[in-house]
């Protein structure tokens, strides 16, 4: 037996998140809790309590200003885990550790690092 979900069912949006050092929870208007394990978003899990606290939400998600991470509902509603790259993550804990907090993408983009971009649809040149 096979069943599909709409969009609409899945716009829903979060009205208030908690952060363990386990767990992310989201409380969503329609009155549900979800839950997944901190190891699924490897950010959050290397960030501190304060980063992780400091939190933007709007009707699509969930932002990390401190760690650069944003979460969908609709992605934790489907039990995605982060799509992150093993590669991109390392560079982002480079960064991160030197305290640079929001990379920032320059032009042109390093020849190591074209492919990746141009598999996101990312030209490596400024056109």
């Amino acid at each position: 037996m096979s069943s599909s979900v709409s969009n609409d069912e899945l716009e829903v949006q979060a009205t208030r998140v908690v952060v363990t050092d386990q767990h992310l929870a989201v409380d969503l208007a329609d009155g549900r809790t979800i839950s997944a394990p901190l190891e699924w978003f490897p950010r959050l899990l290397a960030g501190s309590p304060s980063e992780r606290n400091r939190i933007e939400i709007d009707a699509y998600g969930i932002h990390w200003p401190d760690l650069d991470e944003d979460i969908s509902i609709k992605g934790l509603l489907l039990g995605h885990k982060s799509g992150e790259s093993q590669r991109s993550l390392e560079r982002w804990r480079e960064s991160w550790a030197r305290g640079e907090r929001v990379p920032v993408l320059t032009l042109p983009i390093p020849p190591d690092l074209a492919n990746e971009f141009e598999a996101l649809g990312v030209p490596a040149e400024d056109d």
